[in-house]
């Protein structure tokens, strides 16, 4: 299968559609009677009373969950081969993206994160470009903007605005008004959102969206370890991904490495961003899947021993199938 993936040939996506449909077939087995897609924050949900009503069937959620999913692996794909993040084009980042945003089934719905991952995919591809570019505070706006749209689908989505300063760090020399400008981006779109508040007479509904900054950071949290215990084959990838990278790192062009330096911010991010939420959902780690998934390919296109790395992802992929069902 990883053999297979190595490649970039046309085939490789009809392949990708029928493993995306095995791995989302235990959404199938688990449907709820009815869904109701809530895709934005309760306060921006005051303007779009419309969006609270609609239906969806259960069967209807899983194919336009699985639609979604596969576009975002080729957005992904495309992005890591533009910027030869792996050396060569392949299409492993599309089938580790597809891979990771299966993992659980709570991914496997019509989610904010979901939707979010856009945003996210899209931002990867304009915070790579800055490392070339000599002007860029152009699209260090644009990047705040970006952010603060995330942030109307799902409010935690805020960290990462910590991620272009990151960015800037690793790829620019110090520039006050490089810093400013994603600021900026993010603060121009929250005060048109503030003035249509305002013209509406619900200026407190306003105030509401910047709640969970005021909440108390968790000092404790339970998870049924039962149903995570799929991540124990992605911690194995992971580890062994590290080891890889460990190997490359200094054969590797100095934009490569930051990229992945980015990539590690971007997934800390994404997990520290659980605290945002007072009660924080399940499918909130699918933030977490694009910059992962880039880990991912990056180990399973230097591995070299086949019959080992074909293994790891077949124990990946039963591991996620077991759980879905059982």
């Amino acid at each position: 299968m990883i053999h297979l993936f190595r490649k970039f040939t046309p085939s490789n996506l009809a392949f990708l559609i029928v493993i995306a449909f095995i791995l989302c077939a235990g959404a199938f087995f688990h449907l709820p009677e009815a869904f109701h897609p809530l895709l934005f924050e309760k306060a921006i949900m005051t303007f779009l009373s419309g969006f609270s009503h609609i239906t969806l069937s259960p069967q209807s959620n899983v194919v336009i969950t699985l639609v979604i999913t596969v576009t975002q692996a080729l957005l992904l794909n495309r992005i890591v081969d533009n910027h030869n993040l792996l050396g060569k084009p392949t299409f492993l980042p599309a089938l580790m993206y597809v891979t990771t945003a299966s993992l659980l089934l709570p991914f496997l719905a019509l989610t904010p994160t979901l939707i979010c991952n856009f945003v996210l995919i899209w931002m990867i591809d304009k915070l790579l470009k800055t490392y070339h570019r000599s002007e860029v505070k152009s699209t260090l706006f644009d990047l705040g903007m970006l952010v603060a749209v995330g942030t109307l689908f799902y409010f935690p989505f805020i960290l990462m605005l910590l991620v272009l300063w990151v960015a800037l760090i690793l790829f620019r020399p110090f520039d006050w008004r490089e810093w400013v400008a994603g600021l900026l981006g993010f603060a121009t779109v929250y005060f048109l959102l503030g003035i249509i508040y305002l013209w509406n007479d619900k200026i407190g509904e306003f105030y509401a969206i910047w709640k969970p900054l005021t909440n108390p950071i968790p000092t404790s949290f339970t998870i049924e370890l039962y149903d995570y215990w799929v991540l124990l084959p992605l911690g194995l990838i992971l580890l062994l991904f590290f080891n890889t990278l460990r190997e490359n790192y200094y054969k590797s062009v100095v934009p490569v490495r930051k990229s992945f330096q980015l990539l590690f911010f971007m997934f800390l991010f994404g997990v520290l961003s659980y605290y945002l939420k007072a009660h924080t959902p399940d499918y909130h780690f699918l933030i977490c899947a694009p910059p992962i998934s880039i880990y991912m390919a990056y180990y399973f296109n230097f591995a070299k021993t086949a019959w080992f790395y074909e293994s790891v992802y077949a124990l990946l992929l039963v591991a996620i199938l077991y759980f879905q069902f059982f």
